[in-house]
């Protein structure tokens, strides 16, 4: 009996190990190389098969893990704080495709019930598609790309419902249905204020105190273990176990331990969360397919036109433009993982019959297949749907002023990073135009009287309107990749320079190919100036610390020299060492002649020396007062030349300058 078990177990993780590797190098979700070796190895195809009694009741705990991870990312405070946005945008895509698709359903001849859980199945959308294509095509930080990562997310707070409600569908008789309801809503809400009330007044001591003991394994245990309890107290009052377990989540999520918890859960959650899609995979008969594929196949089309529209629809209702509204519904048209939980749930309830639950497992399938397709050309779709956009959200078409002169600036995209530059250049006296399509952006930057207008960067029309061929310079600081693929190549002819900003080193190459002179790649850069103070903590002198940035950014970053010389004399420089500017630290020990002289006195600036910070007992100060008296063991900051750095350490120390400590 064990050495079967143990066979099948090496079936199972040999396939699965197989299978993802292969689709993880195609560049396919994982999750899709799960169902199908649920598919190869379940009892409804040729070849091994591996029992599905446990694999089922041990997948189940991959949803009760997976409704405990969300449960940490919406805290309480969280939901509140997007009740007028998100939250209305997400509640009102999940409750009218419910109701859409189930109506649609119910008339095609399912029980109410079922075709219940045909509308929520079909609600659901993707996240981790989603994210993975959009991180790969560089729109992850998009405004369409937010929106449609958000809305994904929240839909899963929103299938939390449907866990406690569908269950309820399939043991209530219909005159029942009602009552069946309003006790599940009961024991929901009793458990909501169980879990709160008790998780508030126990989770963060007890965490407190696991915390204290600094040992990873029992705060692994104690995760563990809170999660379960609160999956077994909603079991208990004849709930979902998921439903327990993402309250303990919200509960924690306001909590300091929230991203450890996180961390704790992550490897236990994928690997069960992997099991329970090959759990949906046995499911699949593929001897119905030849049956029901038309039928899947229309309830694919149906899935994807259905939730495109009402998307659109909603998105363009709270304001934001047609082909931003257009691209995120795109995004959100296909089908989700967690519509496979919700389908689990209704069969193994008896909600939904086996027949109709195939096609809409097959639809489902269907979408997510032709997902990538569908978020990888939502630009051109959206441009072919509806062109460019052309007008001010307010009806009026304002143009740029003329710009006659030669020189001003035009940046793409006034978000964060372009208003930062934005403000550096209007502090220089830099004039500049910039270009943004989030029309309430526009709007607040118009009326604070900043050169705003509205208009997609990638437009070459709108490109000709702001004076691109009489300017200086092109900065395009949004993170719309194919937008600014798109820019380059309108003003590549013009020999313009181009700095552009990226969220990766994945896409420097082809943005150089399209004509940027720089390439500001954000995660590397990050990874550059941590790499650079870790070396600096451990002792590596500043030169060499600066030659391995060189070294590491020279391929792309031509700038860079330009940045550094001045201040670091590891910089290769038409002029001699002694001649570059550097930062000096002087130790003053007992004895040396600048004690008890006030900065002032010692007077270093006659040396064209510079005092630009000086530590005392530990402690730090930038720039101190000129009146500063200078006492034993302080450590001074000079900034100078070489030769000058020597002079002044001599007339500091009384002695000979040591060598340089970088």
């Amino acid at each position: 009996m064990l050495e079967q078990a143990l066979v099948q177990m090496l079936l199972l993780l040999g396939a699965t190990v197989a299978v993802v590797l292969v689709f993880q190098r195609l560049r396919i979700p994982p999750s899709l190389g799960y169902l199908l070796v649920g598919v190869l190895l379940g009892s409804h195809t040729a070849g091994p098969v591996v029992a599905d009694d446990y694999i089922r009741v041990i997948a189940e705990f991959g949803i009760v893990f997976l409704l405990f991870t969300i449960g940490l990312s919406f805290s309480m405070p969280q939901i509140y704080a997007l009740r007028h946005t998100i939250l209305g945008l997400g509640t009102a895509q999940v409750t009218l495709t419910t109701l859409a698709v189930g109506l649609l359903a119910w008339g095609m001849g399912l029980p109410g019930p079922a075709a219940f859980v045909v509308g929520a199945v079909f609600a659901q959308s993707s996240t981790t598609v989603i994210t993975k294509q959009l991180m790969e095509q560089g729109e992850s930080q998009t405004r369409h790309g937010r929106l449609g990562t958000t809305m994904s997310v929240f839909q899963d707070i929103t299938a939390v419902p449907f866990v406690v409600v569908i269950p309820v569908l399939g043991v209530a008789a219909a005159q029942e249905v009602a009552g069946a309801l309003g006790l599940a809503l009961a024991k929901a809400l009793l458990a909501f204020v169980i879990v709160l009330v008790s998780g508030r007044l126990l989770l963060r001591p007890l965490f407190q105190l696991v915390a204290e003991r600094r040992s990873a394994e029992l705060f692994t245990l104690t995760v563990l273990f809170v999660s379960l309890v609160a999956a077994w107290t909603t079991k208990t009052l004849g709930l979902s176990m998921a439903f327990g377990a993402f309250l303990a989540g919200m509960v924690l999520g306001d909590t300091e331990f929230r991203h450890q918890v996180e961390s704790t859960i992550r490897p236990f959650r994928d690997v069960l969360l992997g099991l329970f899609f090959v759990s949906i995979g046995m499911l699949v008969e593929p001897a119905l397919l030849p049956e029901i594929w038309w039928e899947a196949l229309l309830g694919a089309l149906a899935l994807l036109a259905i939730k495109l529209l009402l998307v659109t629809v909603i998105v363009r209702l709270s304001g934001v433009e047609l082909q931003t509204a257009l691209r995120t519904g795109l995004l959100l048209a296909v089908g989700g993982e967690f519509g496979f939980a919700l389908l689990a749930i209704g069969l193994e309830g008896g909600v939904i019959a086996s027949q109709p639950a195939q096609v809409v497992l097959t639809s489902v399938l269907f979408s997510m297949i032709l997902a990538p397709f569908l978020i990888r050309y939502n630009q051109p779709l959206a441009r072919r749907l509806f062109g460019r956009p052309a007008r001010w959200p307010d009806g009026a078409a304002p143009a740029p002023k003329e710009l006659d002169e030669r020189g001003h600036v035009v940046i793409c995209g006034f978000g964060r990073t372009g208003q930062t530059v934005a403000r550096f250049l209007e502090s220089e006296g830099v004039e500049y135009v910039a270009l943004d399509i989030d029309p309430a952006i526009v709007r607040e930057a118009r009326l604070a009287g900043q050169p705003v207008y509205f208009g997609d960067s990638s437009d070459a029309a709108v490109l000709e309107n702001v004076g691109l061929a009489r300017a200086r310079l092109l900065i395009i600081s949004h993170e719309d990749r194919p937008a600014a693929l798109a820019t380059l190549r309108h003003a590549a002819h013009l020999g313009l320079p181009a700095v552009v900003r990226t969220r990766d080193e994945a896409s420097v190459a082809e943005l150089c190919a399209a004509g940027a002179t720089e390439v500001i790649p954000e995660t590397l850069e990050a990874s550059m100036i941590l790499t650079s103070h870790a070396l600096q903590a451990l002792g590596v002198p500043l030169y060499r610390v600066t030659r391995h940035l060189q070294e590491q950014r020279a391929s792309h970053y031509r700038m860079l020299r330009e940045l550094f010389r001045g201040s670091l004399d590891s910089i290769q420089d038409t002029r001699p060492a002694a001649e570059q500017e550097r930062l000096h630290s002087v130790v003053l020990n007992e004895g040396c002649p600048a004690i008890g002289h006030s900065l002032a006195e010692l007077d270093t600036e006659r040396d064209q020396v510079s005092v630009t910070a000086m530590v005392r007992n530990e402690h730090r100060s930038r720039y101190p007062q000129a009146d500063t008296e200078v006492q034993a063991d302080d450590v001074l900051v000079l900034l100078g030349t070489g030769d000058n750095l020597e002079r002044v350490e001599r007339r500091l120390t009384g002695g000979e300058a040591p060598e340089a400590r970088e």
